[in-house]
């Protein structure tokens, strides 16, 4: 089993900036990608980003792309999201998810997920 918890989240005007982090535990020698989702009120889960804890290779949503930078301390089994230029539309529950798989953008394929915190954007 692999136990995830994420921390970092809160409240932040337009145009703010948040890093989310998201600490792994349990066997994580089976872990082979992290990835965040996000949540928002009355929306399906949707992906944000992923990396691959070996290696380090990522790829994002495009409504993130050049504002989130997903990165990772593999000594501390640690993945951050740093979300910059944040937008209303960003607000949601972000939730970190673990999967043996690289290139998954599902939330399905996810196998390990954590309880989620919440990011508020105000306008």
């Amino acid at each position: 089993q692999v136990q995830l918890v994420e921390s970092g989240g809160g409240l932040v005007q337009a145009g703010g900036s948040l890093r989310l982090s998201c600490a792994a535990s349990g066997r994580t020698f089976i872990t082979y990608t992290m990835g965040w989702f996000r949540q928002g009120p009355g929306k399906e889960r949707e992906f944000v980003a992923a990396i691959k804890l070996s290696g380090g290779a990522s790829y994002y949503a495009d409504s993130v792309k050049g504002r989130f930078t997903i990165s990772r301390d593999s000594a501390k089994n640690t993945v951050y999201l740093q979300m910059n230029s944040l937008k209303p539309e960003d607000t949601a529950v972000y939730y970190c998810a673990a999967d043996r798989a690289y290139g998954q953008k599902l939330a399905p394929d996810y196998d390990y997920w954590g309880q989620g915190t919440q990011v508020t954007v105000s306008s």
